[in-house]
């Protein structure tokens, strides 16, 4: 099963049903559709899991309106370019590569 972290308030986002999707920046767990994931805090605890049923590589230029449907909301791109820069300690521009990646909850 393949880890990904969250940073507050997003795993309350993703119990809630609110958050459905997640950006990442060079995945290197090679998330593919119907893999399970362990959803977990930062410091490695798991709050859920879930399974993937759609990824999608593009730029941040190119995120259409569907690719930002169940993610977090930024009140403008440079807004989000800087809290991904801040994410992945790099700098975050529309050219840069990133994968969409929607997951739905796991029943307990």
């Amino acid at each position: 099963m393949k880890r990904i972290r969250f940073c507050e308030p997003l795993p309350k986002m993703i119990l809630s049903g609110e958050k459905y999707n997640t950006w990442r920046i060079n995945d290197e767990k090679y998330i593919a559709v119907c893999d399970d994931l362990s959803l977990c805090y930062t410091d490695g605890r798991e709050f859920a899991k879930a399974v993937v049923y759609s990824v999608k590589e593009t730029a941040f230029g190119n995120l259409s309106n569907e690719d930002k449907e169940g993610h977090e909301k930024f009140l403008d791109d440079k807004e989000m370019y800087e809290t991904y820069s801040i994410y992945y300690g790099i700098e975050v521009t529309p050219e840069t590569k990133v994968k969409v990646i929607k997951f739905g909850l796991k029943k307990a």
